[in-house]
């Protein structure tokens, strides 16, 4: 009985080691800017495809969103342990005159700097917590 017991605490402390806390990281609230990469497309900040945006209506030029501070509306942890943001603009208007929300996954956009924290200087130190 007692090795029950013993092993039933290793395996929940395991669980509990292994389940990711994001607070430390970014809360709702939160202010960050988009930069574009150097090759203009984005992998991990999901804005949708050129030609959606054009039958929207919009104006699909990515350089219009470098440099946008945006507003974190929104923290969802996947399956697979990244976790996954809800971005809106700060000042209130919408990205391609349409899409009022993006999403984007934390830690890779902020690794690949197409996401970046304004009052950090290490993008990479923040996504290897």
């Amino acid at each position: 009985m007692k090795t029950v017991v013993f092993s039933l605490v290793f395996v929940l402390a395991g669980f509990t080691a292994l389940a990711q806390d994001t607070s430390d990281l970014i809360a709702v609230g939160d202010v960050m800017s988009i930069n574009v990469p150097e090759n203009g497309s984005f992998a991990h900040v999901h804005f949708p495809r050129k030609n959606l945006i054009i039958k929207r209506g919009g104006i699909a030029d990515m350089k219009r969103v470098h440099g946008n501070k945006v507003v974190v509306t929104g923290i969802k942890t996947i399956s697979n342990g990244n976790t996954m943001v809800t971005l809106k603009r700060k000042d209130g208007r919408k990205f391609f005159k349409f899409l009022p929300s993006v999403k984007a996954d934390l830690e890779n956009a902020l690794a690949k700097g197409e996401l970046k924290m304004p009052n950090s200087s290490n993008e990479d130190e923040i996504a290897r917590r």
